[in-house]
């Protein structure tokens, strides 16, 4: 099974890269293939040019090549902290420029600008990782929990990918090393029971 696993975090030492380190190697502990970008360390360009919204645009090689590793993906895992509610910046360029049309999805031929997609990736799971310095219960009752409605319903579900699991952890910043450890070994499991072992 070929995975995509599609980091935002702009330290390198941050518990978000600690979580994808963890989601790999329970990956390839599972016979998996893994393709993973660090948006930051690849230095991603977010910003979607007018010329490249089309969807015959003559795409740079960078951003055809995400399309072609997402196209082939089984399965994906991203990973990053919450801001504002949002993923960073850097991601939601990398979901403007990858996960274009005719890539992710396309419109019914019946559509008639409401929006009506059929989405086109083959990847039937997404995992989905989460970090937060908000509580849990302030999260629901003042925010609601805006990720858990962008990744299932505004992205997975649109580019026809069935299930989207999601796993926030915090409060990052007062964790202890125990607590981290505990939720890396929660990563570990999650990972394993998603995408189980394949056949060598």
């Amino acid at each position: 099974m070929n995975v995509s696993v599609i980091i935002a975090h702009p330290h390198p030492g941050s518990f978000n890269h600690a979580i994808a380190e963890t989601v790999i190697r329970a990956l390839e502990e599972n016979w998996h293939t893994v393709c993973f970008h660090d948006l930051y360390q690849e230095r991603f360009d977010p910003v979607l040019p007018y010329d490249e919204i089309f969807r015959n645009a003559l795409l740079p090689p960078v951003i055809a090549q995400h399309c072609a590793e997402i196209t082939q993906a089984d399965g994906i895992v991203f990973v990053h902290p919450d801001w504002w509610g949002m993923p960073p910046a850097i991601l939601k360029g990398w979901i403007d420029r990858v996960l274009r049309p005719g890539v992710a999805y396309q419109f019914l031929e019946r559509d008639n600008g409401e929006g009506i997609p059929k989405g086109l990736l083959k990847a039937k799971t997404a995992l989905v990782f989460n970090t937060s310095n908000t509580p849990q219960e302030r999260e629901l009752e003042v925010f609601g929990d805006p990720l858990e409605r962008l990744w299932k319903d505004c992205i997975c579900s649109f580019c026809g990918i069935p299930v989207c699991s999601r796993r926030m952890f915090g409060v990052v910043v007062t964790s202890t090393a125990e607590q981290r450890k505990a939720w890396l070994d929660e990563v570990r499991e999650l990972a394993r029971y998603t995408f189980p072992a394949g056949i060598r």
